[in-house]
């Protein structure tokens, strides 16, 4: 076991408060071992980034964090050390830490999420009990394994709903180019549905319809939502009329009622995000369209260890690639480059850091 890791931490521009935004300061030697005798030792090979690590960097993140924590959620590594407790992993086992750490089967009613209010994994070691780890499918490298914990599992419990709404022939609306939205593109198109993606770039929109083009599955459709205000009557007229069965929901307040005019009867949106903002200015008449079309308004917080589980079966079994979700990768030294990169959000997909031991 190394003596001492690698590790970035958060330093807030004022002392102690996070929302006053950070700079990545990197600890060349850091003392690290084994907490207790049910926990593991991983050793990172790659961390995926996610928008909340960038907004928790910048101070506009809604939610507390630990001012001084090691940012990011998702990692990929092999376990090099078990405790003697530990019964579900061996040594050289490919794992992942689960995102929420109090969310083993779901029904928890608090949380404890990776890189916020606890220690994240932008490290070249990291230490967790082994009930919060999860092995992933084999056939994954790393990288693709690390866009798994936060983006994946999102984009899974979105499409899953309550009711396992994903099924063949639905369709299915996605916003944005971001992680969760090019997960949901992949999961949704494997399981046999449509797919209406929605972006203000249309170059973005391009990029991917195109990549979708080389594939043995049928085309997806789009819409510039920034160039066609009434983007829920488009997307209502390229589904023959008739509103989608299923939305991934991104902007929040700003879209939530256009995406509800989007929606079919008895249709399930998945609130993933909120990147129009907090005001409610844009949800007048929300209600009525809500009752009279019996929509299904779910939020997503991200998902359980269970979920997380069952998502990779299902990726296992359909030797699901994710390479094309991945849209640039770093190395462990260039880890503010990629934040950087993350937030002027010229990305499609998701942004990883490779850790080179």
């Amino acid at each position: 076991m190394p003596p001492t890791r690698q590790v970035y931490r958060r330093s807030p521009k004022v002392a102690g408060d996070a929302t006053s935004g950070s700079t990545l300061i990197l600890t060349e030697e850091e003392p690290i071992t084994l907490t207790d005798l049910h926990s593991i030792l991983i050793r990172v090979h790659a961390v995926s980034l996610n928008y909340r690590d960038v907004n928790i960097i910048h101070g506009t993140n809604p939610w507390a964090v630990k001012a001084d924590g090691i940012p990011c959620s998702d990692a990929a590594g092999v376990v090099v050390e078990i405790g003697s407790k530990v019964t579900d992993f061996q040594v050289g086992d490919k794992v992942s830490p689960i995102f929420d750490q109090l969310a083993i089967n779901g029904t928890e009613q608090s949380r404890q999420w990776l890189g916020g209010e606890v220690d994240g994994v932008l490290a070249t070691h990291v230490v967790f009990p082994a009930e919060k780890c999860v092995k992933f499918p084999e056939h994954l490298s790393f990288e693709e394994a690390a866009c798994l914990p936060n983006a994946g599992i999102t984009a899974w419990s979105a499409l899953m709903g309550t009711r396992g709404e994903l099924q063949v022939g639905k369709t299915v609306l996605i916003q944005g180019t971001g992680g969760v939205s090019m997960m949901a593109v992949k999961m949704a198109r494997v399981a046999g549905c449509k797919v209406i993606l929605t972006s203000s770039s249309d170059e973005k929109l391009e990029r991917v319809r195109r990549e979708c083009e080389n594939e043995s599955r049928p085309k997806i459709q789009v819409v510039n939502y920034k160039t066609n205000e009434r983007w829920d009557e488009e997307v209502v007229r390229l589904n023959g009329g008739r509103g989608v069965d299923i939305a991934i929901e991104n902007g929040g307040n700003s879209t939530l009622k256009r995406t509800m005019g989007a929606m079919a009867k008895k249709g399930v949106i998945g609130q993933v995000g909120y990147l129009g903002g907090q005001s409610t200015a844009g949800l007048d008449g929300m209600l009525s369209t809500l009752i009279d079309k019996t929509i299904t308004l779910q939020g997503i917080n991200v998902g359980s260890k269970l979920d997380q589980d069952k998502m990779n079966q299902a990726i296992a079994a359909n030797e699901m690639r994710l390479t094309d979700v991945i849209d640039r990768t770093f190395q462990f030294d260039e880890a503010i480059a990629a934040m950087e990169y993350l937030w002027s959000g010229q990305h499609v997909g998701k942004v990883v850091i490779q850790v080179k031991q």
